[in-house]
């Protein structure tokens, strides 16, 4: 192997185990960095005979003062989210917002906004995890390796990306495509209800543990919730929305042998389609 071909696997490696940013352009070996000396702190004079010395300063005057603003805790960016979604009455409304909002940390380390693609009319409202290192640089939902596979899977029931609506249960990538965390998910939980409130679909399609943990409460893993339907609804909605829970495509890529418990619930899904036709 060449020096070239050498230095691009390398880079794909890098990349397969998500470290696909840099920071800095020259590499720091902090193992090398000198200690920093200690503060010298000043020595107090010497009192006078008779006289009491003086009272020794409050550490707290060196100490750098409180920044002027705090971030908004995760209370304040809820219950900022909760408004801004309920302001929304279309699914450009509801982009707009998302790109108002700050109270998800996530937005800070992200390139792009990751929202929807798709149908907004569609039947069928598939939610994953989170967006990866490829929609982020593109700001579209599942476009990588995983969004390929879901484009295969709809066409083995007849459908097309553009017959189905995609998103996510968080609009912005996590570092390193890890797990959102809870306080992540539950800061865009609201814009996620009005999603689904607003595109009204036949079928809820959470694909992966994660998602369908969030949005449907279960505790089970999705290994039990996949293949059954649940029921998906909030207070503004005039009905329940079915759902049922699958396999995300990441996970299948790596575990081709539960692709055929996809096809079921694929199946499950092209059978609900066809009970609720007009």
């Amino acid at each position: 192997m060449n020096l070239q071909a050498h230095a691009r696997a390398i880079l794909e490696w890098h990349q397969l185990v998500g470290v696909d940013e840099t920071i800095a352009g020259e590499p720091i070996d902090r193992f090398a960095l000198a200690e920093a000396a200690p503060i010298a702190r000043p020595q107090a004079p010497p009192s006078s005979p008779g006289r009491p010395s003086p009272a020794p300063a409050s550490s707290t005057q060196h100490l750098p003062s409180a920044p002027q603003s705090l971030p908004p805790s995760n209370d304040e960016s809820v219950k900022s989210a909760v408004e801004l979604a309920a302001a929304s009455n279309s699914l450009e409304e509801l982009r707009a917002a998302l790109e108002t909002f700050d109270g998800c940390g996530l937005k800070k380390t992200a390139t792009n906004l990751v929202f929807v693609d798709g149908n907004p009319d569609a039947r069928v409202l598939f939610i994953g995890e989170g967006p990866g290192a490829e929609e982020d640089r593109q700001g579209v939902p599942f476009v990588g390796p995983s969004g390929q596979l879901l484009d295969k899977m709809l066409s083995s029931i007849g459908l097309r990306r553009g017959d189905v609506l995609i998103s996510n249960t968080v609009f912005w990538r996590p570092p390193g495509n890890r797990t959102p965390t809870p306080q992540e998910t539950a800061t865009c939980m609201p814009f996620v209800e009005r999603l689904i409130e607003l595109v009204d679909p036949d079928v809820l399609v959470p694909l992966g543990g994660p998602a369908a943990k969030s949005l449907l409460g279960e505790t089970q893993g999705i290994g039990r919730l996949r293949g059954c339907w649940f029921s998906f609804e909030t207070p503004r909605m005039s009905h329940p929305v079915p759902a049922t829970p699958m396999f995300h495509p990441a996970y299948l890529l790596r575990t081709p042998i539960q692709k055929r418990a996809a096809w079921n619930d694929l199946r499950l899904i092209g059978k609900k389609l066809a009970e609720t036709s007009h």
